[in-house]
């Protein structure tokens, strides 16, 4: 091994080993560390030091030995070999890609992971990928759409495949044209490489079965693999439906309000078996599949696992009268629609039943209102959706006659310093009433305020009568007759 000493220039200029105190032995064979006796250059001297080094070996490990000697500023230095011409190429399509995308509103936070996530998009010309964007805001979508449609499938951006979709969704002859019509269209068939000659057969398949306009709409939005299926596939479908006495006008409308049904297959038979087995009649299937065909989203084994939790409900007996009194099939169903909006939050199936089992009236409620209280617990209280596995009585209270006015007043004692301790959703929901209000709401006027009429209550429940004023005598005016009999009475008793 040979000690070998370098002298490097910076802009011309010898740099000489005196004039900075730099020495870099180089241990030229069998590199095993790159030590530096003392270090006086600047920054942009340090960084041309580093680069005058062909070899990434011998720049690994002298860039090492500044880290451990806490070199500050280090995030300019070069740490890797340069790119090679075709990595620089596609670096410099991915950056002229992403300033296109942020001139149409792509959000620039999401933009980093999306180019990273589709790295593919490097080989799109840029020039390209402005004219798919231009068809894509030809159908008349909202911008908010076509960034759903990028970021749902990218490849979409392919001007090949867009070409052909150029005449638009009109020429089609779908009765409306929706943004999400064109999203699941497009997404399926650039997955599938399906043009609009495929959809177009799809399409005139379904009237000719008898689908109305608004059906035909609905299935290619929410069931875009229609366009793969066969027409004989379809009708066994059907056939199976009217065999339960459903007429073609209840399926058109089964199918307008839950068009996966089309795609069942096996699995509708093996449903109807099971819906028999548990004891309903054919009218009551049939009754309840037209009221609310999402029934048949159910799979086997769900039903009869949410009969039994409804059968063995610990709660009010009133509630449980209620529940009831909407039959075995239908509140069974409903359970089921409770703990699947649970679980599209990110409750796990088995926290959401046990949520289920100890706050049963969450049946009774609305869907849309469930959503609103857990939409307000994440987004506004700052909690996550496992708070409810230990408090699921949150769902059970009034959104706008507790759950509100009790964050009002919190809020605005965090913000001004009013809280010792900080407050759980467990004291914010099973406290009584008379008791928030004692604790929180009382010593502060304008708590009382946000409190509202809730208030008022409580300080009337607050300040009870006394015993002594409700067991007292009733007094009536004395007489002096009255006074002289007394006398006589108690005289003569002596």
């Amino acid at each position: 091994m040979h000690e070998v000493h370098c002298k490097i220039e910076l802009k011309g200029s010898p740099l000489h080993e005196a004039e900075h105190g730099l020495i870099l032995p180089i241990l030229s064979c069998g590199v095993q560390r790159v030590s530096v006796i003392s270090l006086a250059l600047s920054q942009s001297q340090m960084s041309v030091v580093l680069t005058k080094f062909s070899s990434s070996h011998l720049r690994h490990h002298l860039f090492n030995y500044l880290l451990q000697h806490h070199v500050r500023s280090l995030s300019h230095l070069p740490t890797q070999t340069p790119p090679k011409p075709s990595q620089a190429s596609n670096h410099t399509s991915l950056i002229s890609l992403a300033h296109l995308l942020q001139s149409y509103a792509f959000p620039q936070s999401q933009l980093h992971d999306f180019l990273k996530k589709n790295t593919f998009l490097s080989t799109f010309d840029v020039a390209d990928v402005e004219k798919s964007l231009g068809i894509l805001l030809s159908f008349n979508l909202p911008q908010k759409s076509i960034l759903s449609i990028i970021s749902d499938c990218p490849s979409v951006l392919d001007l090949g495949f867009l070409k052909n979709w150029e005449m638009g969704f009109q020429g089609l002859g779908f009765s409306r044209v929706s943004p999400l019509l064109v999203h699941s269209v497009l997404q399926h068939c650039r997955r599938f490489h399906f043009g609009p000659n495929d959809v177009n057969c799809s399409l005139l398949m379904l009237r000719n079965l008898g689908f109305s306009d608004e059906s035909v709409t609905r299935v290619f939005e929410e069931f875009p693999c229609v366009i793969t299926m066969r027409s004989r596939d379809i009708a066994r479908e059907l056939g199976f439906l009217r065999e339960l006495g459903i007429g073609f006008e209840e399926i058109d409308q089964i199918c307008c309000c839950f068009p996966r049904v089309l795609g069942i297959g096996d699995g509708l038979k093996q449903l109807f078996n099971e819906f028999k087995d548990l004891g309903f009649s054919n009218n009551e299937i049939r009754r309840e599949i037209v009221e609310n065909p999402r029934i048949l989203s159910m799979e086997a084994g769900e039903l009869p696992r949410f009969l039994q939790l409804l059968r063995n409900l610990k709660c009010r007996l009133s509630i449980k009268e209620r529940i009831q009194n909407m039959g075995e099939f239908r509140g069974g169903f409903e359970a089921k629609l409770r703990v699947d909006c649970l679980c599209r939050h990110g409750m796990i199936r088995r926290d959401a039943l046990n949520v289920l089992k100890r706050e049963p009236r969450l049946i009774l409620y609305a869907l849309k209102d469930i959503e609103k209280k857990i939409e307000f617990l994440v987004h506004k209280m700052g909690f996550n959706i496992g708070c409810i596995v230990e408090v699921p009585e949150y769902l059970g209270v009034s959104f706008e006659k507790q759950i509100v006015p009790r964050f009002g007043v919190i809020d605005w004692l965090r913000s001004n310093g009013g809280l010792g301790s900080e407050v759980g959703l467990r004291d914010l929901i099973k406290l009584s009433r008379l008791k928030f209000y004692n604790l929180y709401v009382k010593p502060y006027p304008e708590c009382e305020k946000m409190f509202g009429r809730f208030a008022e209550s409580s300080r009337r429940r607050d300040r009870h009568v006394g015993l002594w004023k409700m067991f007292k005598p009733k007094s009536y005016p004395q007489m002096k007759e009255d006074l002289e009999n007394m006398k006589v009475f108690m005289e003569a008793a002596v």
